[in-house]
């Protein structure tokens, strides 16, 4: 696994690309230049393609995400140092890793159990650390709630009550919401303890978010 100057440079005008689609949040251009995406595709084949803003297949039939929709979720989370952020979908573990760059303290669920392996081994090694688990996204982590910040990051048919009743008073949550394909980029905003304020932020397209088997 190697990250050269020619990735970095890449890295660089990825970011550029970026600011000029709307991305204003330094530390999350920032987080874009830092983390060696190519590293998080399996198929060394698309390494030279990483840095193009498309959605690349990571296997398990799940896509890491284009680099803009990661940076324009990451960005309306607004998150600020230490507070804890719930991700829904692990993946590969690049949102993980922005999200670890920009100071959130992670925790994350898998539904996929070789993505979650792979995973798993792969971010300490690149020197990226989060609590990783392997279970249902729909049922957040009620243990380790409340969570300042919610990120979804595969498309859900409905907001799971669980997640909303896991975010602090205060707190947002980004998710994608539909039924097919197109999905509406949500921002929740828990405004007591049944109150919610719901923006609606533009169509994106995602994977679909998996319940566990037998629970569907």
């Amino acid at each position: 696994m190697s990250d050269t100057y020619r990735h970095k440079g890449q890295r660089k005008l990825l970011a550029k690309l970026l600011a000029e689609k709307g991305i204003n949040c330094p530390d999350v251009l920032l987080a874009i230049e830092t983390v060696p995406r190519h590293l998080f595709i399996p198929d060394t084949a698309l390494h030279k393609y990483a840095y193009e803003d498309n959605a690349f297949p990571i296997g398990s039939g799940q896509t890491i995400s284009q680099p803009y929709t990661i940076a324009f979720q990451t960005q309306m989370l607004e998150i600020k140092k230490r507070e804890k952020v719930l991700e829904i979908g692990t993946g590969s573990g690049y949102q993980t890793a922005v999200l670890l760059e920009v100071g959130a303290k992670v925790f994350s669920i898998e539904r996929q159990k070789a993505l979650f392996d792979r995973t798993k081994n792969f971010l300490p090694s690149i020197g990226y650390n989060a609590k990783l688990f392997y279970g249902d996204g729909y049922a957040g982590l009620p243990s380790f709630a409340p969570f300042d910040k919610i990120i979804v990051t595969a498309g859900a048919p409905y907001i799971p009550e669980d997640l909303l009743s896991q975010l602090k008073i205060g707190g947002i949550m980004m998710i994608p919401v539909g039924d097919d394909d197109d999905k509406i980029m949500k921002k929740v905003i828990k405004k007591g303890e049944k109150s919610f304020e719901v923006e609606e932020l533009g169509i994106f397209r995602f994977v679909p978010l998996l319940k566990e088997k037998g629970n569907d």
